[in-house]
């Protein structure tokens, strides 16, 4: 959609509220934000939004993209987008979700993997609309008595009654005084930005109300929190990761990301129509009853998904290129020409079946490729294979290899 109307102004508030509302968990508080937006419109002021990204790993994906995503929807409206890059809050790290201190990074790995970030945020997010920080700027210059006074804006016992330091404490584990610093850091983000909003995931509610409550003590409009799902990986079931083997990395060519894609369940495919797309929630509601009335074949609806998403990442040509290679596998039983080809080297007369598609980058892990064997779920040749090992033989050979919906060949010499 457009950014604003032929007349200049922002979109009308329903409008925008249907569309900023799409797949969110919760928003602390609704009303507040329609009437931030009521203001907005009236004096043309566009609000200003947060989200904000510790580089703790170099790559994104498929689950990283739910708040751009959402940053992308503001973007879209004509607000202000600020793609914050914690690389000071990295050094701290976290504490979200974790029973143990995170082991610290290095200066060099945080400056590495923000560059990484950057180069893969634009993939959605219009660069030149998008206020990229990084909290380096007001946290480094801080100091110690800074530290000290905001420490002094929170007791030790608000700072229990977060679910991760609560449990630790109960079962008598360590926490570090240093990550009990890290909501005060991301609240005081919110400070220094003049956030309107915050988007985190539902697992960040503690930060994200953090925020608003030093805005409060500021003497500035607290922000509204804006909490979107933690999306579902490739299984359906645990939370999108790459330790964990079901995640869909932006960076993925077109072929692996569109066949990953193909692979999920229909179910879950309309998770990721709302949560990874821009597709209004009227139109994915028109989809779901066509596939409901039988005027529409799921493998259809997911085959859009798989393009939308695609072509998001690479470009519309490399979606249908991946669509028609996809089609050719799966459907014709062909191996399409640009299926990828890995050279491997002989080093034994034989070779695991598992260290196979793992070289091939068919698994996660050699302990993923494993499961995919035993699962039956591993095609050599076109013949299910669950041995351990196959025999190489003398000379140069290729082999078709399958791995659900993904293929590629691999030359041994």
């Amino acid at each position: 959609m457009s950014n604003f109307d032929r007349r200049g102004e922002f979109a009308p508030v329903d409008e925008q509220l249907e569309y900023l509302q799409k797949g969110t968990a919760e928003i602390i508080p609704l009303p507040e934000l329609r009437t931030r937006l009521e203001q907005s419109r009236a004096t043309g002021r566009p609000l200003r939004v947060k989200a904000g990204f510790d580089p703790t790993a170099p790559d994104l994906h498929l689950g990283h993209t739910v708040l751009i995503r959402k940053l992308k929807h503001f973007q879209d409206l004509g607000h202000t987008v600020i793609f914050l890059i914690g690389d000071f809050t990295s050094l701290i790290g976290d504490p979200t979700g974790r029973s143990v201190t995170r082991k610290p990074l290095t200066r060099e790995e945080i400056d590495k993997n923000s560059q990484t970030y950057t180069d893969q945020v634009f993939k959605i997010l219009d660069r030149e609309k998008t206020e990229v920080r990084y909290n380096s700027e007001w946290l480094g210059k801080l100091g110690f008595e800074g530290i000290i006074r905001l420490a002094a804006k929170f007791t030790v016992s608000q700072m229990l009654e977060r679910d991760e330091f609560h449990k630790r404490f109960q079962a008598e584990q360590p926490i570090s005084l240093h990550e009990m610093l890290y909501p005060l850091a991301q609240g005081y983000d919110s400070v220094m930005l003049d956030a309107d909003v915050e988007l985190g995931g539902t697992d960040q509610r503690f930060n994200l109300l953090v925020g608003r409550e030093l805005q409060r003590q500021a003497g500035t409009p607290a922000q509204i929190v804006l909490m979107m799902p933690i999306i579902e990986g490739l299984d359906g079931v645990q939370k999108m990761s790459k330790s964990l083997g079901n995640a869909i990395g932006v960076h993925e060519p077109p072929q692996e990301m569109y066949g990953k894609l193909m692979s999920i369940s229909d179910e879950l495919m309309w998770r990721y129509w709302t949560l990874l797309t821009d597709l209004r929630p009227h139109e994915i509601d028109a989809m779901k009853n066509d596939v409901a009335s039988g005027t529409l074949h799921p493998m259809e609806a997911k085959k859009r998904l798989a393009r939308t998403i695609t072509a998001d990442f690479h470009s519309q040509a490399a979606a249908l290129r991946a669509d028609e290679d996809w089609a050719k596998l799966h459907q014709d039983k062909e191996m399409p020409e640009s299926v990828e080809r890995v050279k491997l080297m002989r080093t034994v007369p034989f070779i695991s079946v598992s260290k196979l598609i793992f070289d091939c980058g068919l698994a996660e892990s050699r302990t993923d490729a494993d499961r995919k064997v035993k699962q039956g779920a591993v095609k050599i040749n076109g013949e299910t294979y669950k041995e351990h090992s196959w025999m190489l033989g003398d000379g140069r050979i290729e082999l078709e290899i399958r791995v659900g919906k993904r293929a590629k060949i691999a030359i041994i010499e």
